[in-house]
Order: C-alpha cells, then structure tokens, then sequence
C-alpha cells in the first residue's frame, strides 16, 4: 500500500492541498473527503487502480488522465500515478465533535491534547485514538500539533477518520466536556492511582500532556481524575504517543469485560 501524505500549497488567495497515493486517495473517498478533483496518470491499468477508479466514478468525482510529467510537478514523493485535489482542512467544531460523541456512545472517548507539539507524536496518538474507537482529538490553537504531511503520514489515514477541533483554550474546552457529562482524566506521573483504578466505562476525556511538561497545573487544577501508568522499569517515562495507546487501549478493555 501507498504512504499516505498531504502537501498544501498556499497562495494569498486561498489554501490547496494535494493528496497522492493510491492507499491515501482512496482513505480519503472511504471516510466520504471532500474532494474537488482527480488526477490520473495517462495509462495506469492495474487491479488497484481498477478499484480506485470505479470508487471514484461511483461518488461521481471529476478526474482527469494527465501526462506522468504533471503529476512529477506536484511532488517528487511516490504519487503512485493518483493526487487528489482537496479544500484546505478544516477543523471541527468541538460542540459539533461533543454532539456526536453522544449521540453515538453512552460512554464516548475523546482525547484532549494539551501542549503536544510534535506532529509525528500527534499522528500516532490519533492512529491509536482511531482504532480505539475514540470520537475526536482536541488541541488548543496555540501551542497544538499542526495537521500537516508529517501527522497524516503518521496517523495512516486516521486524520481522514476521526474528528479534530483546535480550541482557544483549553480550560474552556473541559469545562464543556463536564457541563455535558463528561470526565476529565488527566495523565499524570506522579498520581498516586493508576489508570486501572479509573472507571473508563463512563464518558471520558483523556488528557496527555506535552513531551517535556506532561499536563499543565492550570488544567491538572481542574480535571476529575490523575492517573498514572504503572511502570517496573528505570527510565520512569513513556512516550506521550505510547502513553496515549496504553490508557486508550485499558478504555476499550473496561468497555470489552
């Protein structure tokens, strides 16, 4: 399968973004992407590409046959003959997030992010959040993981799938979480409970911390519940992506006994 990787373009005018790759284009029709426009290698007649083309004649998307030689100018990376041309990403609104969260589970995950920056630990940590069935990231605007070509690469196409809404602050953004029934569970070393004293059965709002400061004390202030994860090894760290998977994964477990 292809890489999935999202290049922008930007003018004064407006944003565009392109999305190459067979395994990221079709990510993208799955997960229902608005999508402007398709452009196709002149040619190109394999059993995959079959697939993507009957995809997208079925969602009927406009596309294009073009010359090897005009894909090459949109990127050096392996377009594998496939870039879709896609509005500028946009954001979810988080009541908007907050609302579906509820009306799909009695007991919805939503991850909060509070200060992680480095995208490739963003892409993972929403690769995870995805396939823990998780209902959307929340980031503050300033301070957050940008969603670029790192992340999405990162995340496998998760980015495609799961719901992200950039707050301008934090604090407001939980205080929302608990008006609607939510509780705040803050990722913290140096709690005295663990993540498996925490009831994950309820609805959840997970909060990790950035790489070097964990969560901040404005935030740990206000949240429900800190917990930590048991460690029997020296270090006395994990990775905020890793850190993430584990505590995401012991939700699902509670949900799954």
């Amino acid at each position: 399968m292809g890489e999935t990787t999202i290049l922008k373009k930007t003018n004064m005018e407006n944003d565009t973004a392109y999305l190459f790759g067979m395994h990221s284009v079709m990510e993208a029709l799955d997960s229902n992407r608005k999508i402007e426009k398709i452009l196709l290698k002149q040619g190109l007649d394999t059993p995959q590409f079959r697939d993507l083309l009957e995809k997208i004649q079925q969602k009927e998307i406009p596309f294009q046959f073009v010359p090897i030689e005009k894909l090459n100018n949109f990127t050096k990376g392996r377009h594998q003959g496939v870039i879709a041309i896609i509005p500028q990403l946009d954001y979810t609104d988080m009541e908007d997030l907050i609302e579906s969260a509820l009306s799909k589970s009695e007991s919805p995950l939503v991850i909060l992010l509070d200060g992680v920056s480095d995208v490739r630990n963003f892409g993972a940590i929403a690769r995870s959040a995805e396939c823990a069935g998780a209902s959307g990231i929340i980031l503050p605007a300033k301070g957050g993981a940008a969603v670029n070509a790192d992340a999405v690469k990162t995340s496998a196409g998760a980015l495609m799938r799961i719901p992200v809404s950039k707050v301008p602050n934090l604090r407001l953004a939980i205080y929302s979480l608990i008006e609607r029934g939510f509780q705040i569970v803050a990722a913290d070393e140096k709690s005295q409970k663990t993540i498996y004293d925490v009831d994950f059965k309820k609805a959840t709002a997970i909060v990790m911390g950035s790489e070097d400061r964990g969560v901040s004390d404005s935030v740990l202030a206000i949240v429900d519940e800190k917990a930590k994860i048991p460690q029997l090894g020296k270090i006395g760290s994990l990775n905020v992506s890793v850190a993430a998977s584990i505590i995401m994964f012991e939700a699902v477990r509670q949900k799954n006994v």
